[in-house]
């Protein structure tokens, strides 16, 4: 899995996955279990994940929603 976003912003990684989703790209939020041990306070981020297959098509999908700047650096 490719990870493209890490962030505490729920709204960003909702719409996000929504995007995803409209796109037919499978994707994975991860870390959610340990935001809700850590009370929600949103300290720990969460990370939007994808197949590394779909890892270019879902950053141009990102990228012309307007969240590029959220994009982590591609490895």
């Amino acid at each position: 899995m490719h990870e493209l976003i890490r962030a505490n912003d729920p709204v960003l990684l909702s719409f996000a996955e929504s995007l995803m989703k409209d796109a037919g790209i499978h994707c994975f939020i991860a870390d959610q279990g340990m935001s809700i041990l850590e009370g929600s306070l949103g300290m720990l981020p969460r990370r939007l994940l994808v197949d590394e297959d779909h890892a270019d098509r879902a950053r141009r999908i990102l990228v012309d929603a307007g969240l590029g700047d959220e994009l982590r650096e591609r490895k």
